[in-house]
């Protein structure tokens, strides 16, 4: 029935059919009016888009319509919504209700007149597609409503607090937006205040006062001091984009309030030498394996390795309120990560690292639901590409590795045991941002980590050496390596020794680390000249029943040289809570800092 009389009241004649420009002018001041937003999304790669608005009566409507579906069906069909609105609205009114009680029988409401005008007053003709008429600037109007059309503006797509605040600790949101970006967003941070109790009267209870702007509250990141200990925080964020156009704001209160920190931490004077980013030539790069939170829950980690850990400090929400603070602390460029869940990437890490100006590169082990990470920072490096691998399925598959194959041919169970292990290597070739000319492999992975597992290490280890050595010979020939990761191999390993030295004897006691009767005798080499860049700390993994040098950043000794060590918590830092983690430290590993600079 509406469509019907929508087309007879489309034919009368008179002032409604004859108004083809739109006034946009006020009666007296000459102003433009003020008008509602008709938001638009139109993306050329879908068949529909959308039309949002709200009514007079504050009801919203969302339509989705086909692209090239003419114009004036999308009319009509607007017409329509809009006077269910009119009509329910006309029901509530008291004037309805009386004349209802005294029986009589009104008709019901016709539609609203809708048109479409473009930004130069005219009426779009209704037999233009969808994805035409609908252009940036036009005006919807709607009855005497007028909206202006916003096509593809910035919008947020998600928007979220952590669960947990610790006062001193940095609070990152996540922000996603769709045809704009989280660096052009504006944001706007809130305290919540707590109403003064009325004289004479009880205890005030848990009831808030409302919001108040928070000092220092207009950046993307906001670090709550102890002032802001009880009280819960609120983000404003308006999406934007590069051309300083936004759209609708959206807030987010958090989930609790603001709590105290755990004072001092183990990485508070390390931040001593790393307050600022490096300068030009040099390249600050981190390694770390930040523990994964699916070996940090489990009751094996809470009753035998980790019983000295205080059980809230092993939760996930409390150790990245840590770890963010240590990693932006280190005012990284290039930042290696092992054992990083995949929700701690996408939810956590990298939404705050990418506020600072790093962004992020994440590869999920095979079967597993942690993987590994690399940060590099925007402004000092672009990507040019990513090569990564699952070491055993490289060694199983590619043809680079045929000689490696050939050589554990006899000894099968070797083999099953590498094809069994997860491991990958990360692999990304980064650019100067400054100078073209220089690029850099950075490579990242985490070996086996069985005790007697070296002759595994062993294979991995050349496996990934093999393929950067592609990746810096073939595809970017004279590129340097800086090779981070938790090689799970102290200094007196065969890996270490492999690694640094550039080959391994087939006597060597690690191929038969596992028994005798998986002994390989096998020898290995590779070209490069690599490096410690941290030299061999007495440890980099502390806990109860172990404490040892595991970790590494090995660099290319023939084009990078070590400018600066970022000196390593003290012993006593680190046995402060008996080992690590800790209330003060995220992990069982420690991070390995070093500033590099070309030769």
């Amino acid at each position: 029935m509406w469509r019907l009389l929508w087309g007879t009241l489309r034919a009368l004649p008179g002032p409604r059919r004859r108004q083809r420009r739109l006034s946009i002018r006020g009666p007296a001041s000459g102003a433009l009016p003020a008008m509602e937003r008709a938001v638009v999304r139109c993306v050329p790669t879908e068949p529909k888009l959308s039309v949002s608005f709200v009514l007079g009566d504050g009801s919203a409507r969302h339509m989705q319509r086909d692209q090239a579906e003419p114009l004036g069906r999308a009319l009509v069909r607007i017409a329509n919504n809009a006077g269910k609105g009119h009509a329910k609205a006309a029901k509530k009114s008291k004037k309805a209700r009386a004349e209802a009680e005294a029986g009589a029988s009104l008709p019901p409401p016709l539609p609203p007149t809708v048109c479409l005008f473009s930004q130069d007053g005219e009426a779009v003709a209704e037999d233009v597609p969808n994805a035409e008429a609908w252009q940036d600037g036009a005006v919807l109007q709607i009855g005497e409503a007028r909206y202006r059309v916003e096509r593809n503006p910035p919008a947020l797509t998600e928007l979220q607090l952590p669960r947990s605040l610790l006062a001193g600790f940095p609070v990152c949101p996540k922000v996603r937006t769709e045809f704009g970006s989280p660096h052009d967003c504006l944001f706007r941070w809130y305290q919540e205040q707590k109403a003064e109790p009325a004289v004479g009267s009880a205890a005030l209870g848990d009831e808030g006062g409302g919001w108040v702007e928070a000092s220092g509250g207009a950046e993307r990141v906001f670090t709550p001091s102890n002032a802001h200990i009880g009280r819960r925080l609120k983000l404003v964020c308006t999406p934007g984009n590069s051309q300083r156009r936004y759209g609708l704001a959206r807030e987010m209160e958090s989930s609790g309030p603001v709590e105290a920190g755990p004072g001092a931490c183990t990485f508070d004077a390390r931040h001593l030498y790393t307050k600022k980013v490096t300068g030009p030539g040099l390249i600050r790069t981190v390694t770390y394996n930040i523990l994964a939170d699916i070996y940090a829950q489990t009751e094996l980690s809470r009753t035998v390795l980790y019983p000295y850990c205080a059980p809230y400090s092993l939760e996930l929400d409390y150790r990245q309120n840590l770890l963010k603070k240590e990693l932006v602390g280190y005012s990284a460029d290039i930042i290696c990560l092992q054992e990083v869940d995949k929700s701690v990437f996408t939810d956590s890490l990298g939404p705050a690292l990418d506020a600072f100006g790093l962004e992020g590169l994440f590869k999920l082990k095979e079967k597993q639901h942690e993987g590994l990470a690399i940060f590099y920072r925007r402004d000092k490096f672009s990507l040019l590409s990513q090569h990564d691998i699952a070491l055993n399925q490289a060694l199983l598959e590619d043809p680079l590795h045929r000689e490696l194959r050939d050589k554990l041919a006899p000894y099968p169970e070797v083999q099953d045991k590498v094809q069994q292990r997860s491991s990958v290597l990360q692999v990304s070739v980064l650019q100067s941002t400054s100078d073209s000319s220089r690029k850099i492999c950075v490579a990242n992975t985490h070996l086996y980590w069985h005790p007697k597992g070296g002759n595994i290490r062993l294979i991995q280890a050349a496996v990934a050496l093999s393929h950067i050595r592609h990746v810096t010979h073939d595809i970017y020939p004279t590129t340097p390596v800086i090779f981070c990761g938790d090689f799970n191999s102290t200094p007196s390993s065969g890996t270490y020794s492999f690694i640094s030295c550039g080959s391994i004897a087939e006597d060597h006691e690690d191929w038969g680390s596992n028994g005798e009767e998986q002994r390989c005798t096998v020898s290995l080499a590779h070209p490069f000249r690599l490096k410690s860049g941290c030299g061999e700390p007495a440890y980099t993994n502390y806990v109860g029943g172990f404490h040892g040098c595991l970790d590494y950043i090995f660099i290319d000794a023939d084009a990078l040289e070590v400018e600066q060590v970022i000196p390593l918590p003290s012993h006593e830092e680190v046995t402060t809570h008996q080992a690590l983690p800790s209330v003060s430290h995220p992990s069982d590993h420690i991070a390995l800092i070093c500033d590099l600079k070309w030769k």
